[in-house]
């Protein structure tokens, strides 16, 4: 409990504006909440949150000691009263979330906003299954990402054994990752392996694709089968070998079939044509293939989880 007396330049201030003020961390609809409840209390009676503070007067703050911190980037979290995370799958050590376009994984990269890692923090504090002010505690943490404008799967561990467990396995391709894609044409042939090496081009933030080796390539194997294809467009389905970043967007455009809506690997005219503004890539099934030990996640080997089919689907395929 934190107790405040009333000073000559805070009188006269309505209580919830004092409290916006005092702990910037605490979201305004969870301090009117504190204040009805009587978390917050004036001379140690319940309050209104409109009520004008007057000099002398104590305020005091029944809240977690977290929210008087100053804001950062470590404590976003605290300002998300009502968390938005869609969950596909949960237990006591991880989390398999379903993330829309449009939301980051991660801050990062001269990109600010809330974070998918944001909202599960959250999300795990409000269920008291996160304590950060507790000795030691660990930091729940995703294990892959996906791009901003990606939707779709994206894996989260709860505990340390957890995501050591899984970044494992992700390293050592233990776990199966397909996406769906529309992309522009047909690919020929319509099933197949795409080998190459992909290199960051700082000065325009895309990767390039090569077929020879090259300083600081990193190699990409991707493969891809065409489920459907109509007026131009073809729908695919594809199996991640390696995880590099834009891997998909990449190689698809350097194949002469980049997805639709890609603003950064596509064609601005066929964007613009059918008005997609993201590329239409989905992280949409996850298998957990564990040949070899899993730990405390030997229960997942084997199983395989999906989200809903991508609506692109249904607007472009029926």
């Amino acid at each position: 409990m934190r107790a405040f007396t009333i000073g000559k330049n805070d009188a006269g201030q309505r209580l919830d504006r004092f409290l916006a003020k005092t702990v910037p961390l605490l979201p305004a609809s969870l301090a009117q909440k504190y204040v009805r409840i009587k978390r917050v209390k004036v001379n140690g009676a319940r309050a209104q949150r409109d009520l004008r503070l007057s000099e002398g007067d104590l305020v005091e703050c029944w809240i977690n000691d977290e929210f008087f911190d100053a804001p950062d980037e470590n404590n976003v979290y605290l300002t998300i009263a009502s968390p938005k995370v869609n969950i596909v799958y949960e237990d006591e050590n991880i989390v398999l979330l379903d993330k829309p376009s449009g939301q980051l994984c991660h801050a990062g990269d001269g990109e600010t906003g809330v974070t998918l890692i944001d909202h599960l923090l959250a999300y795990l504090y409000q269920k008291r299954e996160w304590r950060p002010r507790e000795e030691n505690a660990f930091t729940p943490a995703l294990c892959n990402r996906i791009d901003r404008n990606t939707s779709g799967l994206v894996i989260a561990a709860k505990n340390a054994e957890a995501l050591r467990i899984l970044n494992d396995k992700i390293k050592g391709r233990e776990i199966a990752k397909r996406y769906l894609c529309v992309c522009l044409g047909r690919p020929e042939p319509p099933k197949g392996r795409i080998e190459c090496i992909l290199r960051k081009d700082e000065r325009e933030n895309k990767m390039r694709v090569y077929h020879h080796a090259v300083p600081d390539g990193r190699s990409a194997v991707t493969l891809y089968e065409t489920l459907l294809t109509r007026d131009g467009l073809s729908l695919v389905e594809v199996e991640l070998l390696t995880g590099r970043t834009h891997q998909i967007r990449a190689s698809f455009a350097d194949m002469g079939h980049p997805l639709l809506g890609d603003g950064k690997y596509g064609v601005g005219a066929a964007n613009r044509k059918y008005g997609e503004t993201a590329q239409l890539l989905c992280s949409y099934r996850l298998r957990f293939d564990f040949p070899t030990d899993a730990g405390i996640l030997e229960y997942l080997k084997g199983r395989e989880f999906a989200v809903d089919m991508p609506a692109f689907r249904r607007k472009y395929f029926g």
